[in-house]
């Protein structure tokens, strides 16, 4: 086996021979394959690794089912290797990093549908089973065989698309060498086809048709792939004598009718029977060649000195006088014989030589057994460890036990003690209880001669003290008997639980008893182990110092590996400056070009383009210096480097498009400016070309000349008209101030005029009012709550951005962005006050509903302004900024309910209103349409008039809006 893949899997660009593939497949597992691969260069030779995947490939077909197994273990590997083969867009790269993947695929195929063999092949039954009748695992099922059958025809068009179909490729060793592996792929693809169809029609039948839309198009996708690649392998010299290919249907399965299973066929490829190549021929036996070389030797004897039974003895002419054809025909023999020992020579090296490397496999093998026992012998100590923490453990439970029966027995004597106290005192109270009765006896007999013995009433009045004194001891004993009987019922409560406590101690007693013997026998086993282990160290110590050496040599291998890893990535950090640069200089020229005279910018435009370069140029520095200290993290330094490209080139552009609208010294300086820093940008991407200058590569002179374009556009950027800078603070604060206060005034309104209306209507119109009001109430809470959240979000702004500054500070340096909020404030109070004027005079019956829709629109958009005012400097992680937007959907969809309840209310009204044509005569209808087509039109010609002056009126409100922001502001 190791021969076999030693020869099958070689750096030849040839196809590799189909009796080598057939003596790799292991009976048992893939642990040989993989130890004989490990020491293949599959990282260093593209050819090597397509072959690799190419028999790799055909051991997890027809493999043992352990080939995975043993398999998933070097997943990981695979993916670093396809990862790493990704990089070549030329030649075998591109085709082994897919190969790669379509492997990893199926690994991870099989392992999460393990009742699928390596070879796909399966019954109906058995494919329903591995569904287990479930839709939602044939619907899965259904999307990673989707995933597997896409990568087998990515490999497909990859392979084909690097052939040149112009030439016999299929003829030539090299265009075999890559279509070889294509036969598994026909055999995985044909069955996973198969599966896919059946598995549909079995979707369709449980789900609706609208569900499984996208694996119908991803289906149709890939039959037409599919069908296209079957027919250009089937016409491929090459594939005609080694397998059949089938050909798919015209058209593909109809889904959406459950009959159309019936007419489908299977695909199946059908491989001929192998005939025998001449390398397989057997070796002749070596006694057959003894035999032959004897019977030789024995015809030379004869034909030089003559047979030893001759009729005449003595006749010596006939032995020894030889003719000259007689030498030649003895030298040719010679020769022929000389030859023959030089095959039997060739015979016996080849012989060794396969020897030799049987010895290598064995060898291979055994350390892979080396490793296997180490790991085990590591799990024979992790589990001994184990056993050993659980039996301190047990031990401990059993002293807590121990304890735990000392304590109840202690119980147990307390409790005897008290109960004999107990008697003790019932004796005594028994006792008192008998002289209080005597007493009580006396006492009666004594106030009998009370009116006989007055001369003896100190002495009673004495005695009656003491039976009083008497009395009042044994009411005190009885209290104290009654605490002692509720001890002793305590006691004995006790008692009874810590018996139960006992009894569950002693069964866990007797359970870890045994578990600590049965542990006390797997300890010995344990221990007996360690010993075989022992000496089978020993034995492998040996051995120890070959890993070694392999190891030595593999690190030796991977700093190479490591150095041509960095060179590659310095060259992609060269193609992306040299990129960079060619961006940043072309900006640089189409400042200089005239065409582009006409285009103007705000110096707002630029300002924002100017803080995007600076930030992207310090995310730029930081990733320089990280690649300076890991060359692994190029990965974030190219990215940065392009989007600073795109950053500077626009700022310059911009910059160039702000001086038109400048006055002629600060445009002057601008532009000026603009080219010392795409001067200074593009001596920076050249530094990072260089390996002498990328480490002390600077881009600080870029970012001063960032900074004083920003300057420049702060200077050209326009004032406000109305207030000053250091007043913007205060002012915003009135106009949050001045918002809530209109809002909860027109709140307040609105809650009068329900009031009235509930007082004063009926009927109809007391419901309508009750609507429109009540809706009008919902949208002013809703604009409520969007103010205060607005509140919380300004105020975590400004705490946020000012750092050491005031909130003044702040407000008057980010001035734009305060005179926004200032006028969505203002654009919401104003709002507000005016959807309830509107309201008023609906529910007096002197408005109109569509004056209340309007008014509560704009309403809607000026909180939206508040919003996006709100949210401009927000971070997008901050809770506040969350809330701010559940408000703004709160007060979204409570002016939809405004507008509903509006056309609601307008729609009942006018269902009163409807005439009653029943009563007219043919003249009188006719006048009517009359009337009401003028009407129409005239209605048509008004609603024309009113846009054209509604786009007056917007564009006239855009100048004024843009003279009080200052757009039109000149230097």
């Amino acid at each position: 086996q190791t021969v076999s893949i030693n020869k099958a899997i070689n750096a030849q660009e040839v196809a590799v021979k189909e009796k080598h593939a057939r003596n790799i497949l292991p009976k048992k597992g893939a642990q040989t394959f993989w130890s004989v691969v490990n020491r293949l260069p599959l990282s260093g030779n593209a050819v090597l690794c397509w072959k690799f995947c190419h028999v790799f490939h055909k051991l997890l077909r027809d493999g043992h089912s352990n080939v995975l197994k043993d398999s998933m273990r070097y997943k990981n590997e695979l993916t670093d290797m396809s990862r790493m083969w990704g990089h070549l867009s030329e030649g075998y790269g591109q085709l082994c990093s897919i190969y790669l993947k379509l492997l990893r695929t199926k690994m991870e195929f099989h392992t999460k549908n393990p009742r699928f063999p390596g070879n796909l092949q399966m019954s109906d039954r058995q494919l329903d089973e591995a569904g287990e009748n479930d839709v939602n695992n044939f619907f899965q099922m259904t999307v990673e065989m989707f995933d597997y059958l896409e990568c087998e025809l990515n490999l497909f068009q990859t392979v084909f698309s690097s052939l040149d179909m112009s030439r016999s490729v299929s003829v030539t060793a090299a265009g075999q060498c890559r279509l070889a592996p294509l036969i598994q792929v026909i055999l995985d693809s044909s069955h996973l086809y198969d599966y896919t169809v059946k598995l549909l029609f079995k979707l369709h039948s449980c789900l609706p048709a609208d569900t499984l839309q996208g694996h119908r198009d991803r289906f149709l996708e890939q039959f037409r792939k599919l069908k296209d690649l079957f027919y250009r392998s089937s016409n491929l010299q090459y594939f005609k004598r080694l397998i059949q290919i089938p050909q798919l249907p015209e058209n593909p399965p109809n889904f959406l009718r459950a009959s159309a299973l019936s007419e489908h066929i299977s695909p199946v490829v059908v491989i001929p029977a192998e005939a025998s190549s001449p390398d397989s021929e057997p070796i002749m036996d070596l006694v057959e060649m003894d035999t032959a070389s004897q019977s030789l030797f024995d015809n030379k004897f004869d034909d030089i000195f003559g047979s030893s039974f001759s009729t005449d003895p003595f006749n010596f002419n006939s032995q020894n006088g030889m003719k000259k054809d007689d030498k030649d025909r003895l030298i040719e023999q010679l020769y022929g014989e000389i030859t023959a020992l030089k095959e039997e020579m060739e015979n016996f090296k080849a012989e060794s030589g396969r020897a030799t490397v049987q010895l290598r496999g064995r060898s291979s093998e055994l350390e892979a057994e080396l490793a296997e026992q180490q790991h085990l012998k590591q799990q024979a100590q992790d589990e001994s460890e184990f056993l050993r923490a659980e039996l301190e453990e047990l031990k401990k439970q059993r002293e807590d036990t121990e304890k735990a029966q000392r304590s109840l027995t202690e119980i147990e004597r307390r409790a005897q003690a008290n109960e004999q106290r107990y008697s003790k005192l019932k004796e005594k109270y028994s006792e008192l209880v008998q002289n209080h009765a005597d007493l009580l006896r006396k006492n009666a007999e004594v106030t009998k001669q009370v009116t006989v013995a007055r001369q003896a009433q100190g002495d009673v009045e004495r005695e009656k003290k003491e039976l009083e004194d008497s009395f009042q001891r044994s009411q005190e004993q009885a209290e104290v008997l009654d605490t002692l009987k509720r001890e002793l019922a305590a006691s004995r409560q006790e008692l009874q639980v810590l018996q139960g406590t006992l009894e569950s101690s002693t069964q866990a007693g007797a359970k870890q008893s045994t578990q600590i013997a049965s542990l006390e026998q797997e300890r010995e086993k344990l221990r007996q182990a360690a010993e075989r282990h022992g000496e089978e160290m020993a034995a492998l110590r040996a051995e120890l110092q070959q890993l070694r050496d392999t190891l030595s040599q593999e690190q030796e291998r991977e700093q190479e590996l490591e150095q041509r890893q960095a060179t590659e990535q310095f060259a992609l950090l060269q193609g992306t400056a040299r990129e960079a640069q060619r961006m940043v200089q072309d900006a640089l020229t189409h400042m200089e070009d005239p065409a582009h005279i006409g285009c103007t910018g705000s110096a707002d435009c630029l300002l924002s383009r100017t803080l995007a370069a600076s930030e992207c140029l310090e995310r730029l520095r930081d990733a320089h210096s990280k690649y300076l200290s890991n060359g692994a993290a190029v990965g974030s330094l190219l990215p940065c480097l392009a989007l600073f490209a795109h950053l500077v080139s626009d700022t310059l552009l911009q910059g160039r498009e702000t001086s038109h609208m400048a006055p002629m010294e600060p445009a002057d300086r601008l532009l000026e400016m603009c080219r010392q820093c795409g001067s200074e940008a593009v001596s920076y991407l050249s530094a990072l070309q260089d390996p002498g200058t990328v480490k002390v590569a600077d881009c600080s002179l870029v970012t001063a000349c960032l900074g004083r374009i920003s300057a420049i556009g702060e200077e050209l950027r326009p004032r406000g008209l109305d207030v000053k800078q250091e007043e913007l603070g205060d002012l915003v604060d009135k106009e949050m101030a001045a918002t809530a206060a209109a809002i909860e005034t027109a709140s307040a309104r609105i809650e009068e005029m329900l009031s009235k209306a509930r007082a004063g209507d009926t009927g109809v119109k007391l419901e309508v009012n009750e609507r429109i009001l009540g809706s009008c109430t919902g949208l002013m809470q809703a604009i409520h709550v969007l103010v205060l959240a607005s509140k919380d979000l300004q105020r975590e702004i400004v705490e946020s951005g000012r750092g050491a500054a005031s909130p003044k500070e702040f407000y008057a340096k980010n001035s734009r962005w305060t005179e926004g909020l200032i006028s969505a404030s203002k654009a919401v109070g104003w709002g507000a006050t005016v959807m309830v004027d509107a309201a008023d005079l609906v529910v007096q019956g002197k408005g109109t509903f569509e004056e209340l829709m309007v008014c509560s629109r704009e309403i809607a958009a000026s909180t939206a302004q508040l919003v996006a005012a709100s949210k401009v400097k927000a971070d997008k992680d901050s809770a506040n900024l969350y809330k701010l937007q559940q408000a703004s959907r709160g007060v979204n969809q409570a002016t939809a309910g405004v507008v509903a309840s509006t056309k609601a209310a307008k729609s009942q009204v006018e269902d009163k209103d409807n005439m009653d044509f029943s009563s007219m005569t043919l003249t009188q209808i006719k006048r009517q349409e009359m009337d009401s087509q003028v009407r129409v039109l005239e209605l048509e010609n008004h609603l024309q008039k009113e846009r054209q002056k509604l786009g007056e009126l917007r564009k006239k409100h855009y100048e004024l809006a843009g003279v009080a922001e200052g757009w039109e502001e000149d230097g």
